[in-house]
């Protein structure tokens, strides 16, 4: 009997060390390019780069004032739920009144967390925050096909710190058009 327990507990043993993997998810090599696509080769403004690829202009929606005037894109949620607050109604009624208006005009919500918690975690918070507020703009008469949710977790904050003032501005859904 005890043979048998200890020879489960060393399959169990073996089984948890051979799902476990060895990359290390937080050590991911990342280089910030962004310093040197603003020297002047055009790449951030939507000219020709030296390599003669056009660039992106990663400015082009909040230059053109796309969506409704006077209106929030931030929809702020409590800690640990994607549940629309009552007094962010209002924001998503207004874009999907705009949304409407124009029949090409597409969306896309960004899902955002705080730092707590894992980053598989976060991403899949995230989820269902930005799916939440496609759900409402599709309750209010939104076409699927004009609106597409995407998660980012806690990967782009939107303030730096650990207070609970800037966990809670990370909380959100962005709304941005394209």
């Amino acid at each position: 009997m005890i043979k048998q327990a200890t020879l489960a507990l060393s399959l169990v043993a073996l089984m948890a060390a051979g799902c476990s993997s060895g990359v290390k998810l937080d050590d991911v090599p990342v280089e910030d390019k962004t310093a040197s696509s603003t020297t002047g080769n055009g790449a951030n403004s939507g000219g020709t780069n030296q390599s003669g690829v056009a660039g992106v202009d990663l400015n082009q929606s909040a230059r053109d004032g796309a969506g409704p005037v006077g209106v929030s894109r931030i929809v702020y949620f409590d800690y640990d739920s994607y549940v629309i607050k009552p007094e962010f109604q209002a924001v998503i009624e207004a874009h999907a009144r705009f949304i409407k208006a124009g029949g090409n005009r597409k969306l896309m919500v960004e899902g955002h967390t705080d730092e707590r918690g894992g980053r598989e975690y976060n991403l899949a918070l995230g989820q269902k925050r930005a799916e939440a507020v496609r759900r409402a703009l599709a309750l209010l008469g939104v076409q699927d096909a004009q609106v597409e949710a995407v998660s980012f977790g806690k990967e782009k904050p939107a303030a730096q710190g650990g207070t609970e003032e800037v966990h809670a501005k990370n909380r959100r859904a962005e709304l941005s058009y394209r």
